[in-house]
């Protein structure tokens, strides 16, 4: 069924409870120093440069766009080539790219049945929002040249790529072209505006909610923050293809998540909403580690079956 709010209640594992406690007491405080200068973000950014091994059955080919290259990452043999999974890594627009994400971009292929194509988008500090959008756009058509089906597509991202893949989104039926097949949106940050984040802001393992906000301050610096491209919590979803939305019941952005769903349902837009009990904040790509994160793939591979099963001819014909 692809428009439900789902609450997963599977028993939390003691992995989530110790990794909760890390998160709390050690890497949130020093996130939470480290981001209160604009040389700090210059140097996390370096941390897309960390490499992450993928599986040996996993296959990872590079490829290059316009402007920027990417990856192609397929999950094992036996993949739908026809289809294919455009995604954007998150990173808050300065830190992460493909490599640091193939803990997600294999096990989406693997998911989805298809090949993952990890955007390596422009980013902050040095190019503005603008550009990550471009690069979006620019992707999403290199992919239709190539003679892949608009509704073979799926655009996915997670935080900070979650936030590109709704501008994508709303971009995409703004300038009145074909739109992708379906949309998978881990914990999106949705919401640019200065708006301040006071629901979740103790509970939440890994993010400052301050912290996100002088974010959002840099990243909006010249331009209208509730531009729904800017912030796309404030978009009408009129005309957009089905979501998923994954995210955390302690999260600082689970507010603005839920907000997309609710927007996008009043658009008449099928909306799979999943909130999962104290999971941090883009625990799918913790799989390695946390068995929530693993059943996590299961519902992501349940949401594009039905997603194909609505499309098939004999919704078609219907």
């Amino acid at each position: 069924m692809l428009d439900q709010d789902v609450f997963p209640s599977y028993p939390l594992s003691w992995q989530a409870r110790a990794l909760n406690g890390v998160l709390m007491g050690a890497v949130k405080p020093a996130g939470s120093l480290l981001l209160r200068h604009p040389l700090a973000l210059s140097a996390c950014s370096l941390l897309k440069a960390v490499p992450f091994r993928a599986p040996d059955q996993v296959g990872i080919v590079p490829h290059a766009f316009s402007q920027c290259g990417g990856e192609w990452v397929r999950g094992g043999l036996g993949l739908d080539e026809r289809k294919v999974l455009l995604y954007f890594h998150g990173g808050g627009y300065f830190a992460g790219s493909p490599a640091t994400h193939r803990p997600l971009t294999w096990r989406l292929s693997v998911a989805t049945r298809r090949p993952v194509l990890a955007l390596d988008y422009r980013q902050g500090p040095v190019h503005p929002l603008r550009a990550s959008l471009e690069d979006a756009l620019d992707a999403y058509d290199c992919l239709l040249a190539r003679g892949h089906e608009p509704a073979d597509v799926l655009l996915g991202g997670d935080s900070a790529g979650g936030h590109l893949t709704l501008a994508t989104l709303l971009a995409l039926r703004d300038r009145g072209g074909p739109m992708p097949g379906g949309a998978i949106c881990l914990s999106p940050w949705a919401d640019l505006t200065d708006a301040p984040r006071r629901a979740n802001r103790w509970q939440d393992p890994l993010l400052s909610a301050s912290r996100v906000r002088w974010l959002a301050r840099r990243w909006t610096a010249g331009l209208d923050p509730r531009d729904p491209l800017v912030s796309p919590v404030l978009g009408d979803y009129t005309g957009l293809p089905p979501l998923m939305i994954v995210t955390g019941s302690t999260e600082v952005l689970r507010e603005e998540d839920l907000r997309v769903a609710r927007q996008a349902r009043a658009a008449g837009v099928p909306v799979r909403y999943e909130e999962w009990d104290r999971m941090p904040h883009v625990f799918p790509i913790l799989a390695d580690f946390l068995p929530e994160a693993r059943l996590a793939f299961r519902h992501i591979a349940a949401f594009v079956a039905d997603l194909s099963a609505a499309s098939g001819p004999a919704a078609a014909a219907a």
